[in-house]
């Protein structure tokens, strides 16, 4: 049998090679232990910090210490980014000119006169707290997606067919976003609905023809009424100016007539007191001036004194 060397048998010997096993194995331990200790949460991100698996805090931005070897658990989660759902159609293809599928199921909704609505939208939202996304309900977008479903058929179920395909979109949108919004807080999801956008809310294809010839009926309608409430309005306004125009002249003749009675009476009395004054004269000159005034609009004229009937010659006759 081979002896082995004496300088072979130092080299391998167990007690000099334990000690560099233990150094490597705790540089290991302390390389781990420091690689595990901090984290770093994006500009867009907050981080929900799990101890033994259970919520501990919720830190911010920048670079951050745990205690390491996985007693803690840092979970990052985009707070500012915002997010889109699709309903009734998806994306297959984004860019200048993207391309799309469609979703009937979801698109096809009855309307509150028991019409059929092909309608499509998009629920735009974020999240306002990290610690509420991730443990208060399980599949956080099919959830939100259910819901959104489900407030977009109570709305439109609320409207007639011709609000929904023609001037109410707006409204249907506002007032979709906020019930959905009730119903997030409500779960206690930790979303902020930022919008709902009506890409499209038109009749089931088949129906579309016999939809275009009612909608131009009604703007035909509504043509004809405005130009008979233009005429409406413009005969109205000549009757209100007529109408001050003859109220003016009636306040003028009132104050022409009221003018004239306090004149005559004025006059009146000032006859009273000449006549109080002179009777006889006074009655002599009130004579004269009425036949003055009433001769000339007489033809014939008959002349009589107390012996009876004068003869005339009448020069200024013509005939």
């Amino acid at each position: 049998m081979e002896s082995i060397p004496r300088w072979e048998k130092q080299n391998w010997n167990p007690r000099r090679v334990a000690p560099l096993v233990g150094y490597g194995v705790a540089g290991l331990v302390l390389l781990v232990g420091l690689f595990t200790s901090y984290y770093t949460v994006a500009a867009d991100e907050e981080a929900v910090v799990l101890r033994f698996g259970q919520y501990n805090t919720t830190k911010g931005p920048g670079l951050h210490w745990k205690l390491p070897y996985g007693i803690d658990e840092a979970i990052t989660v985009p707070v500012t980014e915002v997010r889109n759902l699709e309903f009734g159609f998806r994306t297959v293809m984004p860019g200048r000119r993207s391309s799309y599928s469609r979703n009937e199921v979801e698109a096809l909704m009855l309307t509150g006169d028991l019409n059929i609505a092909d309608v499509e939208w998009v629920v735009q939202y974020k999240i306002n707290d990290a610690r509420a996304w991730l443990f208060n309900v399980r599949e956080q977008e099919d959830t939100i997606r259910d819901l959104s479903e489900s407030v977009m058929r109570s709305v439109i179920g609320d409207r007639t067919a011709t609000e929904v395909f023609t001037g109410e979109r707006e409204a249907i949108a506002i007032g979709a976003a906020t019930r959905l919004q009730g119903l997030l807080d409500r779960y206690g999801l930790g979303v902020d609905v930022i919008t709902i956008k009506l890409q499209n809310s038109v009749p089931p294809p088949p129906v579309q023809p016999s939809f275009n010839e009612v909608n131009a009926a009604q703007q035909e309608s509504r043509r004809i009424e405005n130009e008979a409430e233009r005429e409406y309005l413009k005969v109205i306004e000549v009757a209100k100016g007529q109408a001050k125009r003859e109220l003016a002249e009636a306040d003028g003749y009132a104050i022409d007539r009221v003018n004239r009675a306090k004149g005559d009476v004025a006059r009146f009395k000032e006859l009273e007191s000449a006549y109080r004054q002179s009777k006889q004269v006074t009655r002599r000159r009130l004579y004269l001036e009425a036949m003055e005034r009433v001769l000339p609009r007489v033809e014939r004229i008959v002349v009589a004194d107390e012996g009876g009937i004068l003869k005339m010659l009448p020069l200024g006759a013509t005939k």
